[in-house]
Order: structure tokens, then sequence, then C-alpha cells
């Protein structure tokens, strides 16, 4: 789950992280309010969506007066903002932050982030701050510097110091950036992030060390016990399908191919969206039903897929052990009795109680494409999938 920069920053600052003093706006009126109420000379309007690269597409505006703060407030809210994280499609802006503008000397990258392939906590840093850590580490990977944390002890004062001095900060910065490299890991551990990333952290004429942006994940399997930042989620700012899909249970992912998937199992699901490509084709999703597959998750199921205007077909793909084949059979006949499936079908049953699945679904009447084995089904919907209509002109 991510969370919005003010947010982020808002967290950091309770970890003893200094930011600069800002606030946020839902229209231009408070946009000007809030400007007033920070007092200063010059303010940067900052659009809030769930991506980087804001400044780049124009989502941040540097005003030096009220009237700029309005109008730039004005431009961005209701503006759909594409940047080179949103795709074409783009964000649109809900709110914007008010932040007191100060002048600095120098940027740099500070980012967390939780290094699966060693099951360690990494602290990435760099002198060219402002910059994505990518170009970072083509075009000067010489100045990336990196701390492996020891889980049993933490990220020490030790370190951090290091990690200061190698960004070639004076004694005054340096107990300054320890105090914020401390703060981001206690919050990266203390509420089960999964990255924080400051870009630019930035060191002021008078040795203070600010950051000026902020981006936070979390990890969505531990929010349960983390009701603060839970109520932080912003739906707006998601797929609305993957938001649907966790109403019901469902672990769904959004991709840009065309035959849908509707699988049981991560493991099953990831090779059945391998097979599909294998044979020609392009998954349009990922989607687990998970152990209890019961008629009403799968029919939530379809609606999800079909809620796809790029689909050309589905392929469902059961292997039921928990499960049971004559749920899911069921659940697939409500669901295309129910729904308008303008689709080709294709399931595969395998598992617990498969006989009568596929006796259920043969007796239903409907034009389901069976299937033995998965590579027959790969095949069958990468086939149907081919010979179907664009589903705008088939609808309208």
């Amino acid at each position: 789950m991510d969370i919005h920069e003010y947010q982020a920053k808002e967290i950091l600052a309770n970890f003893g992280v200094a930011t600069p003093h800002g606030a946020v706006a839902y229209s231009p009126d408070q946009a000007v309010y809030c400007a007033t109420e920070l007092g200063g000379w010059h303010w940067a309007v900052k659009a809030q969506i769930h991506s980087g690269g804001r400044g780049k597409a124009g989502g941040v505006k540097l005003c030096k007066t009220y009237h700029e703060v309005r109008a730039a407030a004005s431009e961005l809210l209701g503006k759909t903002l594409v940047t080179n994280q949103t795709g074409p499609e783009g964000k649109i802006v809900q709110r914007v932050y008010i932040e007191v503008a100060e002048p600095f000397e120098r940027e740099i990258y500070l980012g967390f982030v939780l290094d699966r392939k060693v099951e360690r906590v990494r602290v990435i840093a760099s002198r060219f701050g402002g910059m994505d850590i990518e170009e970072i580490a083509k075009d000067h990977p010489e100045e990336i510097l990196q701390v492996v944390v020891e889980p049993a002890v933490g990220l020490q004062p030790f370190e951090a110091r290091e990690l200061a001095f190698g960004l070639g900060l004076n004694i005054k910065q340096v107990s300054r950036a320890v105090a914020s490299i401390l703060g981001c890991y206690r919050a990266f551990r203390d509420l089960d992030a999964t990255m924080v990333e400051i870009n630019p952290l930035v060191v002021t004429k008078d040795d203070r060390v600010l950051a000026l942006d902020a981006k936070m994940s979390f990890d969505d399997n531990a929010l349960f016990r983390r009701g603060t930042v839970a109520d932080m989620r912003d739906h707006s700012q998601e797929d609305p399908r993957e938001v649907q899909a966790a109403e019901h249970n469902l672990n769904y992912v959004g991709l840009d191919g065309n035959i849908g998937c509707i699988v049981n199992g991560a493991g099953l699901a990831m090779a059945t969206m391998d097979v599909i490509k294998h044979a020609g084709g392009s998954p349009a999703n990922f989607l687990d039903l998970g152990g209890g597959a019961s008629p009403e998750r799968v029919a939530a199921a379809f609606r999800l897929v079909l809620s796809d205007r790029n689909i050309k077909a589905i392929l469902v793909n059961v292997f039921a052990g928990i499960n049971r084949c004559d749920w899911v059979a069921e659940g697939i006949v409500k669901a295309c009795h129910e729904l308008n499936v303008d689709v080709p079908l294709v399931v595969r049953l395998s598992g617990t109680n498969v006989e009568a699945g596929r006796d259920i679904i043969g007796k239903s009447g409907l034009p389901i494409i069976s299937a033995e084995t998965l590579a027959d089904a790969g095949r069958a919907a990468v086939d149907a999938a081919k010979g179907t209509p664009e589903r705008s002109a088939r609808t309208a």
C-alpha cells in the first residue's frame, strides 16, 4: 500500500525526521489559507498522487504570492497528471500539499528497501539527489552507498554516521543527517514498511537537513495491525479492479493482455500466465481465488475480469484441493447466467470432485470450452481470443 507525500512526512516527522512546514488543501481557497497560516514568502504547491516524477510532469509549482498559490492549486486540482510512473492513463489530482519553499545548497538521495534476496533491510544513499535511483546507479555507480542492516541489532548510529560522512556532510550536518537516517529506519521497522524513499534530502545554508520529498509503501498483509497506516489508504489512487478484488478477498493484479485468468493458487496462476504466453497469447490479469472458492466468490471473480473491456477470452484453471470442483462449476454456471459473459470461456478442472464439476458444466447447456490439461486450456484460450472481435464494437 502506498501513501501520499504529506502522509509520509507526517509519519517520518513523528520519528524525528526534519521536514519543511506544510499543509494539505482540497480547494484553491484552502490552498491560499494554508499559505497564509504557514507564513513565509515562497511556497511549493505539490500535486498529491501515488507516483514519482511529479516535478518533471508539472505537478510541483513554486509560488511567490497568494495569487500564484491560488492559480497553481486551481490548475492542479482535478487534473490528470501523467508521469513516467503512472502510465499514459495518469492519475487524478484530488489534493495538493502547500509547503514552505526554503533555499537549499545540496540534494541527497536516501532510500530504505526490503531486500528479499538477503532477507534484510538495505539502506541506499547517494550524493546525487533529485534523480531516480536507477539513473544514479547507471550513470554514477561509484556514488551508491549501501548498508545491509543486521536485524538482530537494527541500524546502528555508527553505520548512519558512516553514511553521512560518505555523503560529504560537515560535522553539524552529519548529526542532523544521522537523526533522519535512524528515524527513517525506525519508521520502516516499526510500521511494517517495504520502502521509504527521501528524494531529495536537502541541506540548507544554515546546515539543516530536511526531507523535501518522501514516499512510503507498506506491507498489505500487516495492515491489520497498523490501523493508523491503513486509515491513510486512498482508494482513488488505486486500480478500481484491485479495490473491488480486495472487498471479496481475491488477489488481483491487472495487466495489459486480453485473456482473463481465474485461477486458484498463486503458483498455479503464475503457471497459467506462462502457458498463455507460451501459446502466443497475453494474460490480462493475475487472479487468485484462494482456498475458499465458493460459487459467490467465483461469480465475483467473473465480474472483476469482465470489467476489463480488453478481455477477449477467459480461462478458468482450478486444481481443487481445499476447493471443490463442483463449487467452482456452480460459480461458473451462476456467473454465466447472471452476467453478460460475451467472450469465449475455457474451463480446466482437476482435483476434488472433478467429475461432479465437469458434469455440472456439461449439463448447463452453456457454450463452455472444456480442456483436460493446462497446455490444452492455454492453446484453446489463445485460439478463442484470436477469433473474438473487439468487445466495444460487439456491445455497443
